[in-house]
């Protein structure tokens, strides 16, 4: 559960969210939708504590995520693939990861086989495919078996396999009683796959709801949807 009320956030001049209010149930994926500079990542690295609101407050499972005592055991975070060091191997990243969080050993080599990248444990990351190395962020966010998830454009680098496995494991995070909250500009892959959404304008909230209640009846949710984000650019 993530719960965001009255948030403010400037960089300088310029508002990046204002009065963003929302929250974000177990068992469900979020998808959240703007146009680029909406706000989308500073809202999920207010959530993730990267960021400090200029006001309002972010709960995740009832209180900021840095006062939690094992904070990577309540919340798994996908922002870019640069974070990792393309010296290290898939291996070396997450056994840094597991001992940051006191994860047992065993944990890695589940999230491997889980995402796929078994076989390539022992590779550089430099070495890696783009869609292997997102597969490995991927990881690094399940690493910890955290009940909440968020993913920042994760389908950026897969190909068609992998973005239907994406799919499905969102899917199934959810079954286990995930939060999942996803950004992405593929509004084909949102619809396929949120339960619901939050679209943000220009730092504002825009809509906010589950899938069937903001697509009306009987329309295509993705023709739907690019409508909807074309109608932002046109006011």
């Amino acid at each position: 559960m993530i719960e965001v009320c009255g948030l403010d956030k400037a960089f300088g001049d310029t508002a990046a969210l204002a009065d963003v209010t929302a929250s974000f149930p177990p068992a469900t994926v979020t998808g959240l939708l703007g146009l680029n500079g909406a706000g989308k990542t500073t809202l999920l690295r207010l959530i993730a504590g990267l960021e400090k609101p200029d006001r309002g407050t972010v709960a995740v499972w009832g209180k900021a995520i840095g006062d939690h005592a094992e904070p990577m055991r309540v919340l798994g975070v996908h922002f870019d693939q640069s974070a990792m060091d393309p010296r290290h191997s898939a291996l070396r990243h997450l056994s840094w990861l597991a001992a940051l969080g006191d994860i047992a050993p065993r944990c890695i080599d589940e999230v491997l086989g889980r995402v796929g990248l078994a076989e390539h444990r022992g590779r550089r990351i430099a070495h890696l495919s783009t869609g292997a190395r997102q597969r490995l962020a991927i990881a690094s966010a399940l690493l910890a078996e955290p009940r909440v998830l968020i993913f920042d454009e994760p389908v950026n680098g897969l190909d068609v396999p992998g973005i239907v496995w994406l799919r499905e494991l969102l899917r199934q995070l959810a079954s286990e009683g995930c939060t999942v909250v996803v950004a992405s500009h593929l509004l084909g892959e949102v619809a396929l796959t949120a339960d619901r959404l939050l679209v943000l304008e220009r730092g504002r909230v825009a809509a906010e709801g589950n899938l069937d209640e903001i697509v009306p009846p009987g329309a295509d949710p993705r023709r739907y949807l690019e409508t909807l984000l074309l109608g932002m650019v046109r006011t």
